[in-house]
């Protein structure tokens, strides 16, 4: 930027005092100024117009304004600056002859008499704007004052104006140049590459991942094994019709091995990959998404055959009009532009699209017809068998002692993804480090789980009124589920605090956890109960506590999904609930209707509160006729801090007979009809 005009006093000629001689005292003049102040003044601004131009040229800075001109002081005198007071002083004394105002009255030029030297000074004073007293005393004191008006140069304002808009000019003008640009990356009328596509591409993929990684997913890895299959051989399809498919969705939970897949499959078919996130698409200029879809599939068109991977669909594939106010929004308009290069007028052809994602209820229907996503793969939570398979693959690189058996490990993980177990095996690896071990045994896998599923090992409790209640709270779960037929066996009963949980009761749930039937939904209910139970008939009513707050939120939940999603209700087989209002999707859950009326609504209430009330019954009658067998268990619970499924079960079975804790199917429907 130009440096601002700025003109010292001292510098500027003088003009003689006798030009003002013949000018009555007190007498306000309308505009006096020095002849040769006025041509040193335009002769200034002429250098200042001149420097200005060249700096503008040269630099393309902008200009500031340059400072008006001063008034000059007499030869015979020194110009010197004043401070305000003093000059209020002087003039007070009466010495200030005659006051030049400039600059809107903000500026005055004096000429002050100095006794001590005999002679006129010229002095400039920065003036507090133009106060009215100030104008009164100068005419109080019979002084000459003139106020002279700025007098506006357009040359210099044409020349600040262009001086300033000299920058964004040129801004624009190679934003312009750039989206006019042929050979600019990213695609027209989008500067600095916004709508370039922002894909990982990789002519040979070396992502270190084959199938022999992958495990747990065995659907899944037969569809993708057939698609290599395609591109390595595809002359073999071709003799028979077949149509290599244009699109694969891995739909399935986080962490079940959707990007393994992905990585895999690039390993394995040998041709150009393509992998980004979904949200990459979006940026916050319109256009840009629909300019990278395009670039995208121009450059994998180029490469072809190839895959593109696109990760977390979701985020550019939502259903589209769910927006607030049904507006079309940026993300819309790139939903559009893939929909139409997957499947459009002019086709993909050797371009498989693998997308991935966990919310596939949002997604557009026309992204998943056949000729855009062919095929649908659900990469669920693995059974027993497949987690056998992942733990044996996350388990090659770790030294296992004798002790550790991959099957129980399966076994005690039920709802563990790939990723999960991943984390567990290396939770285990760490632990055992940090205890000095050099391998890793079944107490460090057993206490991987417990952190992963319930947190960090807290303080243990020393408070023996706490440790008790928290001891018959968490007995009374395990006797009341292990007495009530259909519920899952014990596996451990801890008063290790973890999380926000003081006290833990763990169970092994069955085989095929996604198929459970009514008495097994009943038997939770029970077995949740059951240390609310255990506190109201040992220590009174009174001493119930607030421990009980996260099993009565889920005996609820149970027992709601019992009426409204599964039928087991005496209001029938009905189901109550919209599919949207379990949505994970906010738009859709508002979009959800409710068509049940009033009276049905308080019929599934009542439902609700019988099943849970009938349960409660049923587990404080476990506790009453079963107290001497809790008393024991507590004891040697409150002895060890941690009793293992099959201790605990040896100390029921001195009370109780052995046949009840296996199979007793018999009273459930008394107890549901109760």
């Amino acid at each position: 930027m130009a440096p601002a005009l700025s003109l010292s006093v001292s510098h500027l000629p003088v003009c003689k005092s006798k030009e003002f001689s013949n000018i009555p005292k007190g007498h306000v003049r309308e505009n006096t100024t020095c002849p040769k102040i006025a041509s040193d003044i335009k002769l200034s601004k002429r250098k200042l117009l001149s420097s200005t131009a060249l700096g503008l040229i040269g630099g393309g800075l902008t200009i500031t304004q340059p400072s008006k001109a001063e008034p000059e002081a007499p030869n015979e005198s020194t110009s010197s600056r004043m401070s305000y007071s003093r000059f209020l002083q002087y003039l007070d004394e009466g010495a200030v002859r005659k006051v030049d105002l400039f600059e809107n009255g903000t500026v005055a030029i004096a000429e002050i008499y100095n006794p001590a030297l005999d002679k006129i000074q010229r002095v400039r004073i920065q003036l507090p704007g133009l106060p009215q007293d100030l104008l009164r005393k100068m005419k109080e004191k019979e002084v000459d004052f003139a106020a002279h008006p700025m007098e506006m140069n357009w040359s210099v304002a044409l020349l600040d104006l262009l001086g300033n808009l000299a920058f964004p000019l040129l801004l624009l003008g190679s934003l312009l140049l750039r989206s006019s640009s042929p050979n600019t990356p990213g695609g027209p009328n989008l500067p600095f590459g916004l709508g370039r596509s922002k894909a990982k591409f990789q002519m040979e993929p070396n992502t270190g991942v084959t199938f022999n990684d992958v495990a747990g997913v065995d659907e899944a890895k037969q569809d993708f094994q057939e698609i290599v299959e395609f591109l390595k051989t595809p002359e073999k399809f071709a003799a028979v019709g077949a149509k290599i498919p244009k699109g694969v969705l891995l739909v399935g939970p986080p962490g079940t091995g959707k990007t393994l897949l992905a990585k895999a499959i690039a390993g394995e078919a040998g041709v150009p990959f393509f992998s980004l996130s979904g949200s990459e698409f979006i940026e916050m200029f319109v256009g840009v998404g629909a300019s990278r879809v395009r670039d995208l599939f121009n450059k994998a068109k180029a490469n072809s055959p190839c895959l593109v991977f696109i990760d977390e669909i979701d985020a550019v594939g939502r259903q589209r009009g769910t927006g607030i106010g049904g507006g079309n929004d940026e993300r819309e308009q790139t939903l559009n532009q893939l929909l139409t290069e997957m499947d459009g007028f002019t086709g993909n052809t050797g371009v498989i699209v693998i997308a991935a994602t966990n919310r596939p209820e949002i997604l557009d229907s026309a992204l998943l017809r056949p000729g855009r996503f062919d095929r649908q793969v659900t990469v669920g939570l693995p059974d027993i068998r497949g987690r056998e398979e992942i733990l044996k693959v996350h388990s090659n690189n770790k030294r296992l002692d004798n002790d550790v058996s991959i099957s129980v490990i399966a076994l005690r993980t039920p709802g563990f993804s790939g990723a999960d177990l991943a984390n567990l095996m290396n939770e285990a690896a760490i632990l055992a480090g940090r205890r000095g071990k050099d391998k890793i045994t079944m107490k460090e896998i057993d206490d991987s789980i417990d952190r992963i599923v319930a947190g960090m090992e807290g303080t243990k409790m020393t408070d023996g009124k706490s440790k008790i209640l928290v001891a018959y709270h968490e007995v009374g779960h395990a006797v009341c589920a292990s007495l009530t037929p259909g519920h899952d066996p014990v596996q451990k009963v801890t008063l290790i605090p973890r999380g926000q949980a003081r006290g833990l009761t763990w169970f092994i749930p069955g085989e095929d956890p996604s198929l459970i039937s009514k008495q097994q939904l009943f038997a939770r209910i029970v077995g949740g109960l059951g240390g609310r139970a255990a506190e109201e008939i040992i220590f009174g009513e009174s001493e119930i506590t607030t421990g009980a707050a996260g099993d009565l939120q889920q005996v609820t939940q149970i027992a709601r999904q019992m009426v409204t999603m599964f039928g087991m209700s005496e209001i029938g087989p009905w189901a109550l609930t919209d599919p949207m209002a379990q949505s994970s999707d906010v738009v859709l859950r508002m979009l959800a209707r409710n068509n049940m009326s009033e009276k049905l609504a308080e019929d599934i209430d009542s439902s609700v509160r019988k099943i849970i009330e009938s349960a409660y019954e049923v587990a404080k009658n476990h506790i009453r006729n079963n107290r001497d067998a809790i008393d024991k268990l507590v004891e040697v619970l409150l002895e060890k801090e941690t009793l293992t499924g099959d201790e605990f079960r040896a100390i029921l079975s001195e009370f109780v007979d052995a046949p009840v804790l296996k199979v007793n199917r018999t009273p459930i429907r008394e107890m549901i009809n109760a």
